[in-house]
């Protein structure tokens, strides 16, 4: 199970004091909520933003209009919430990024598409990066080490070749740290469908991975 170290969002029992505190109609810990998510939202929208468009929005943007948008409707999720905060959180998160990808795209599909390879390999190394670490194992020998390396440079390829449900499991379990059950969650899914979609996406990311060390 994931460490507290390594997750991206804050700790649930101070969140869960927060809420009580928001439902008695405390101002300072509505915003001390928002406040205290804001750092993992920014490693989200980061992780996810199509770099292209990250040249044209300030990510910090997106942020802040996530929490405003998070700050406005916080009163119908507290009588009403059908995910953990930091679920619904990402939600809105991530159906922003996938609203602005949409109108951004449409919008300058010519200049966007034209600088999309090299920025998304750009970020695709990134990330990459950082999967492939938190995939490996935390101790690792000379020898796996070595090959953890050699994984990096090419990670970002087969990562790339998974198709959009693969790339967003392996991403919820081992970038944002999401136990099983949450992402089972925030997915809609049995946390028994879950892990079978995360076993499934593994096993096509070492293929991929396979394949790429055989060409």
């Amino acid at each position: 199970m994931p460490t507290n170290s390594q997750r991206i969002w804050p700790d649930s029992e101070r969140t869960r004091e927060l809420l009580s505190a928001a439902r008695d109609g405390d101002q300072d810990a509505v915003e001390g909520l928002m406040d205290r998510h804001r750092d993992a939202l920014r490693k989200l929208v980061d992780h996810r933003m199509d770099r292209a468009i990250g040249r044209r929005v300030d990510a910090s943007d997106v942020v802040q209009d996530v929490l405003l948008e998070a700050s406005n409707r916080l009163g119908k999720y507290l009588d009403q919430p059908t995910l953990p905060f930091h679920l619904w959180l990402r939600q809105l998160a991530r159906d922003r990024l996938i609203d602005m990808h949409r109108r951004h795209r449409k919008a300058q599909r010519r200049s966007v598409d034209r600088e999309r390879p090299l920025a998304a390999r750009v970020h695709a190394d990134q990330s990459s990066m950082d999967l492939a670490a938190r995939l490996a194992d935390a101790e690792l020998t000379p020898a796996a080490a070595s090959i953890r390396r050699e994984l990096q440079l090419r990670f970002h390829e087969a990562i790339e070749d998974l198709v959009e449900d693969d790339r967003e499991i392996l991403l919820m379990r081992h970038f944002e740290q999401l136990t099983n059950s949450e992402t089972a969650e925030a997915l809609g899914l049995s946390p028994a469908a879950a892990g079978m979609r995360h076993l499934r996406a593994l096993r096509r990311l070492k293929g991929q991975l396979e394949n790429s060390a055989s060409s």
